[in-house]
């Protein structure tokens, strides 16, 4: 039986779903949508380690930090590398969000993406880092489900759906039928993987160097995995490494399509490995329905097309697909007794703090 206080937090539960992602954090509050999208980077006093800045102001000071402080990106490859450091960033991401909210309750309920196939020790990693950071239950969700439900895909019904969520460290291609995940890849390569491409094609190819930050916006402006209607220049400034000196270079599309070449290549082979083990009555299902793009990778110019032209099914991208594994989180708490089913390990259920 609930005890009062039980009752008091049921009624008036906070609900988050976050989106621990390697490059962005994002967290969508029940009734309000994503009321959060920070770069996951947190400054910390070298000397306390305790966190001076979280999220776009940290990033700002990347490369660019005094000798005083460390920024960190706590997350890698999509699992927590820094516990203490990643528990800090949710807390204060759990604060922000319930500053913007005027329910009562101190302590909210909370679901937490997480890739596929984590061991039992990132998994705990990760539900200990949202109990630390003040999550009255947590509760964890795979990435492409979360991500699924987010772009709308009718994973509970019998025809089958497809996702492939392109975050910061991984990428997750997955394929639903009757609530579950019939099969899926995930693997550790997405932008942060295109933008040291970048990095090293500028190195190699043009004798100059730049940093992740200059090379994330290279991508974002002129990248691309398929020929562009109108294809673009960029000037693109860094060090020369024979001279030691400031350099600037005109790059075009058609180089950086080049550059990120090998990573996206890697990308369509996964898509086509997951479609090639897949049982041939879903791929006809797949064949109407077509396959969702999710993620902030997702969003690199023609992936879409091609990844029509070269398993030759539809393709496209997700509405808001940054924010589908956020938001498909956050639906968990909305329509509980029907999607608990999806929720993963090590405490499903609540946990009462």
């Amino acid at each position: 039986m609930l005890s009062p206080l039980d009752y008091f937090f049921g009624l008036f539960s906070l609900d988050i779903g976050i989106d621990l992602g390697t490059a962005y954090t994002l967290v969508a509050v029940r009734g309000k949508g994503i009321v959060i999208n920070e770069p996951s980077f947190v400054a910390l006093d070298k000397r306390t380690r305790e966190p001076i800045e979280v999220g776009a102001r940290a990033k700002e000071m990347w490369s660019k930090n005094p000798k005083d402080i460390l920024i960190v990106r706590p997350l890698r490859d999509g699992v927590i590398s820094e516990y203490e450091v990643t528990a800090k960033m949710l807390g204060y991401l759990i604060r922000k969000a319930h500053e913007q909210t005027w329910v009562p309750v101190p302590k909210p309920r909370v679901v937490v993406g997480i890739p596929t196939g984590v061991t039992e020790v990132e998994k705990r990693a990760v539900y200990d880092a949202a109990i630390d950071a003040g999550a009255r239950e947590a509760h964890l969700i795979e990435e492409p489900v979360a991500a699924a439900i987010g772009a709308g895909l009718p994973i509970l019904e019998t025809r089958g759906s497809m996702v492939i969520d392109i975050g910061g460290g991984t990428t997750e291609v997955a394929i639903f039928s009757l609530g579950g995940i019939v099969i899926s890849r995930s693997i550790r390569v997405a932008g942060d993987e295109m933008d040291e491409d970048i990095v090293q094609y500028m190195r190699l190819k043009h004798n100059l160097l730049i940093g992740e930050p200059t090379a994330e916006r290279v991508k974002m402006d002129i990248g691309s995995a398929y020929p562009l209607p109108q294809e673009r220049t960029m000037t693109v400034k860094g060090r020369n490494l024979t001279t030691g000196l400031p350099d600037t270079v005109e790059v075009s599309s058609i180089e950086i399509r080049e550059a990120i070449s090998g990573s996206v290549n890697i990308l369509i082979d996964t898509v086509k490995d997951v479609l090639d083990d897949t049982p041939p009555e879903l791929v006809a299902d797949l064949m109407e329905s077509g396959i969702a793009i999710a993620g902030g990778g997702g969003l690199l110019k023609g992936f879409a097309e091609r990844v029509t032209e070269e398993v030759n099914i539809r393709a496209y991208v997700a509405e808001d697909a940054m924010t589908c594994v956020a938001r498909g989180a956050g639906r968990i708490l909305e329509d509980y007794n029907n999607l608990r089913r999806l929720l993963v390990g090590p405490e499903r259920g609540s946990t009462q703090h």
